[in-house]
């Protein structure tokens, strides 16, 4: 009997310290993987940071053990090497007789080896519904002069719309214009981050076969001269020449320029008329000649204007004469219709020694060629603004924040419109939009009560206008335009009290729309585009530039311009703008081309 007690009494001391030890690892290991998260999350992004394991789930029946892990674990980019590792750490801290148990990592709801952009998947099965390029035979538009028209590893039929951040707005409730940003280190980020998109990023894009949209203007040229059948600028000459087919106008309004400057509600491509003629294959062509009188030589950017109708030829032929020869371009006009389309920039010399010219002739007779406006530099602005009578909003919104009715207040005095007296280039997308004919519903969302919050909101709504009844979004209204990846280039605020660097950030979103676009594909191809144009800044700049270059998070978070695209979008916080130690190299010509670069290699990817 005393053997027995001693038994029993050895039996439940083992008992006690076998669930002590069991109730110790229980209540440790969200600790123990935690700090082992923390340490992988560190090493990889290369600066501080601490990762947490919110939640447990252990199913001892279905053998399992779930783990969730607070946002901080998504913000790095994750590779199959890094799953493994996460992976591996938290099994070597289960209990020996849960080692064998299925494990699964989630962070904001995503299992983690999810988050591999599928470029990076050897193991893991690639997610078909994450490859955005849409099947396009016939792009907006091709350089039918350029020796190399097709790119079998390049952007040939891609279709990119990007934009370079804030610019110069009407700011209601100070009743002047002024910059978005303040001023800091010889710049402004409402033209600091045209110093990458225009000279460099879109360029690259180009010279790799994607056609670009942005919805800024991009010619620095403050002359400009329009072209129409409806009146032309001074010593401008519109010509017509009929040959079997004629020149008529359209059914449809087209563009005009009666006015010196244009208010709310007013569209220059609804003030006018269009031409229309039927193709022809053999035989005399008609034509339309655009003849400028240019003031003085220099660099101007060309923009062409039609209407795209149920019967439009997609291989509309412009030939653009200029100083360096002749340029052709072929032009798909089922896109595009009434708005300016960029061609190219050239050299003009003084007066009428240049033009543009279209023809009927196409290799698809029984088509139809429209005809509508030609613009030439970038002029500028000609949109007035003024504080609205009924009243403007008192604070602005954040593009991060949600949007709410405000206070209004209403304006002291009686106000006249004024222009900006600035350079279109210059000039937020509010006020190209309008120009460029888009409906107010894509760039006055406030009813002109707020241009600050109308002008980052219209640039995702712009891009929606694009990509309205292709593929991309067949159902909604718009230009027909196949975008196949939208790209927000801003640089940010923020110092510090030393000499380290703030750095890049990313921000993509997928919490919309049950995480689809209208088309059926994933919203997460937005991460992995943001995942790999990090990747790409971030190694080029530790590289050839500052190897302790801070790669900050990847934000799943609802920005307007993150948000509102119904295409996979990414939001670039470059570096901060305030910050010495980021603007040291900001300002570096050789900087700016190499991040343009790896902004490209990362579309491309």
């Amino acid at each position: 009997m005393k053997r027995f007690i001693i038994f029993i009494f050895a039996f439940a001391l083992i008992f006690e310290s076998f669930s002590q030890e069991q109730k110790i690892t229980n209540s440790d290991i969200r600790q123990s993987v935690s700090s082992s998260f923390s340490a992988i999350y560190q090493e990889i992004m290369q600066h501080p940071g601490r990762i947490t394991v919110d939640s447990t789930a252990l199913n001892d029946r279905q053998k399992s053990i779930e783990l969730f892990a607070g946002l901080s674990l998504s913000y790095m980019p994750m590779r199959e090497e890094t799953v493994k590792r996460l992976y591996d750490s938290v099994r070597y801290y289960l209990p020996t007789d849960k080692k064998k148990f299925a494990i699964l990592i989630v962070t904001d709801g995503q299992e983690i080896s999810e988050l591999i952009p599928n470029i990076h998947r050897r193991q893991t099965k690639k997610d078909k519904s994450r490859i955005i390029a849409q099947k396009v035979k016939t792009p907006l538009i091709t350089n039918v002069s350029s020796p190399v028209q097709h790119f079998e590893q390049g952007l040939t039929n891609n279709h990119i719309a990007l934009w370079q951040s804030h610019g110069w707005y009407y700011e209601q409730k100070l009743s002047r214009w002024e910059w978005q940003r303040a001023r800091i280190f010889q710049t402004v980020e409402d033209l600091y981050t045209q110093s990458y998109v225009v000279p460099f990023l879109v360029p690259m894009l180009e010279n790799a076969g994607a056609n670009v949209l942005l919805p800024r203007e991009r010619d620095y040229n403050t002359h400009e001269i329009i072209i129409d059948n409806n009146g032309s600028s001074r010593g401008a000459e519109y010509t017509e020449q009929n040959a079997r087919e004629q020149w008529q106008n359209t059914s449809s309004p087209g563009f005009a320029n009666p006015k010196k400057f244009y208010v709310d509600g007013e569209n220059p491509f609804r003030m006018g008329t269009a031409r229309q003629i039927k193709t022809i294959t053999k035989g005399n062509e008609s034509a339309i000649t655009w003849t400028p009188d240019i003031p003085e030589k220099g660099v101007y950017g060309v923009y062409v204007s039609y209407q795209t109708l149920p019967n439009s030829t997609d291989e509309a032929l412009y030939r653009v004469y200029h100083a360096g020869g002749q340029t052709d371009f072929s032009v798909n006009q089922q896109m595009g219709g009434g708005t300016w389309i960029f061609l190219g920039s050239f050299l003009f010399d003084q007066g009428k020694n240049h033009r543009i010219v279209l023809t009927n002739k196409t290799r698809k007779a029984g088509r139809i060629v429209t005809a509508d406006a030609v613009k030439i530099g970038g002029g500028t602005g000609n949109i007035a603004r003024m504080p609205h009578p009924e009243g403007f909003e008192e604070e602005n919104t954040k593009s991060s924040d949600r949007l709410a009715d405000k206070q209004k207040l209403r304006p002291a005095v009686s106000f006249e419109p004024e222009i900006s007296g600035y350079p279109r280039y210059t000039e937020g997308s509010r006020y190209w939009l309008q120009w460029a004919g888009a409906p107010d519903s894509i760039y006055n969302r406030s009813e002109s009560k707020n241009d600050y919050t109308d002008d980052y909101q219209s640039r995702g709504f712009w891009v929606n206008y694009l990509a309205g009844g292709s593929s991309v979004l067949p159902r909604e209204q718009g230009l027909h335009i196949p975008v196949d990846l939208a790209f927000a280039f801003h640089s940010d605020a923020g110092t510090t009290l030393n000499d380290s660097i703030i750095g890049t950030l990313g921000i993509y979103m997928t919490h919309h729309n049950d995480e689809h676009f209208e088309n059926g594909r994933s919203r997460w191809a937005s991460r992995d585009l943001t995942d790999l144009i990090m990747d790409e800044i971030v190694s080029d700049i530790r590289r050839e530039f500052e190897p302790n270059w801070t790669r900050r998070h990847m934000w799943n978070r609802s920005y307007s311009e993150a948000r509102v695209p119904n295409v996979p979008t990414m939001l670039l916080e470059l570096l901060s703008h305030q910050n010495l130690a980021d603007m040291r190299y900001g300002l570096d010509p050789t900087f700016r081309f190499t991040v343009s670069r790896a902004i490209y290699k990362g579309m491309l990817k």
